[in-house]
């Protein structure tokens, strides 16, 4: 897992790189579920299954996210230990499943949505870098 926390202006960036597309989406969320809080509780919560269809990559990864978001406000819980695969058959397709942390399990900040500012998705020489902002 490689993903790091970076300071924005009144908002939480983060920045991950991995070998596969797939995995720099599970890193993302990973740095997500670190900026909601600074730990979080093994073996506690449920897994649960999403899927999400985008015409770009850039689009899938911001829809991942603001259903993650989504996921948390519904069913009350923080997503972690994500996992990740991505399709292409004329349209992006990825399906996930997340562990849901009890929100009464820690002591999480509101993270409010995704964001499009500043975001990246790029192919790199050892694989994929993501860079996305997150309004708090």
């Amino acid at each position: 897992m490689s993903f790091e926390l970076r300071r924005h202006t009144a908002d939480v960036a983060v920045e991950a790189t991995a070998s596969d597309l797939a995995s720099t989406f599970e890193d993302v969320a990973a740095g997500l579920t670190a900026a909601h809080c600074e730990s979080v509780p093994d073996g506690v919560g449920d897994r649960f299954h999403l899927g999400v269809r985008a015409e770009s990559r850039e689009a899938l990864l911001f829809d991942y996210l603001d259903e993650l978001i989504y996921e948390r406000d519904v069913r009350s819980v923080l997503p972690a230990d994500h996992e990740v695969t991505i399709h292409w058959n004329g349209v992006w397709a990825l399906e996930a499943s997340a562990r849901g942390v009890p929100l009464d399990a820690v002591d999480a900040r509101e993270i409010k949505a995704v964001t499009y500012s500043e975001m990246e998705l790029a192919e790199t020489d050892t694989g994929w870098r993501a860079y996305v902002v997150f309004d708090v």
